[in-house]
């Protein structure tokens, strides 16, 4: 456990670099989206249209990544860190004013072990990251592998289980870019599942990370 807090980020950090890896080698990729087909395919085989399954795998991401965030930060103590954080900068300012070298000296030798609480607060929010990429990654690599492609979207007017249809764009391939160079399959998941979430973190009250 005490591994977890002090290295959460480094592990967090190798997990991304390993998903990577394992991006970059296909048959890896093939692999793994055959295992999450296991659990996701009896959802395809329903015929469903691919916006929403997408919709169904982002709810199932926002779910458990609420749910290992409410057991592995203590959100109790990182609220009590920010409001001790806001009263000690109240704190300094005034003595600042004051022109008080004393106090000023005093505030800023605890201002460092603060800071140092701080860095310790921030580094265990990278454990469940670590987590959560381990669920999510998988997820990816299935809708990767599952994505339709070569839509004619001239035919898709009556099928829609292959495209969607946006606001002020109308009927669009998954492939389809916006804000640059995010696929619209991509912001559609995130769209999704950051929804659920905060519905979820509002029913479970949990804090923001």
């Amino acid at each position: 456990m005490e591994i977890g807090k002090k290295y959460g980020m480094y592990i967090a950090l190798a997990v991304v670099f390993g998903m990577m890896l394992l991006y970059g080698w296909p048959e890896a990729r093939a692999f793994i989206s055959g295992i999450v087909n296991i659990i996701v395919g009896p959802f395809a085989a329903l015929g469903l249209p691919f916006f929403a399954l997408v919709l169904i795998l982002a709810t199932f991401t926002g779910l458990y990544s609420s749910l290992i965030q409410k057991y592995t930060i203590d959100y109790e103590k990182m609220r009590e860190n920010q409001e001790k954080f806001k009263e000690f900068n109240v704190l300094f300012r005034e003595a600042q004013r004051s022109g008080d070298e004393k106090a000023i000296k005093k505030m800023q030798a605890r201002q460092q072990a603060m800071m140092s609480e701080q860095m310790e607060m921030s580094q265990q929010q990278f454990k469940p990251m670590a987590y959560i990429l381990v669920l999510t990654v998988p997820i990816f690599f299935w809708l990767i592998e599952h994505i339709p492609q070569n839509i004619d979207l001239t035919m898709a007017h009556a099928d829609l289980s292959n495209a969607i249809i946006l606001p002020f764009a109308g009927l669009s391939s998954y492939f389809d870019v916006y804000l640059g160079f995010f696929p619209l399959w991509i912001l559609w998941y995130m769209l999704c599942s950051l929804t659920v979430s905060q519905v979820i973190r509002k029913a479970l009250n949990i804090g923001g990370m």
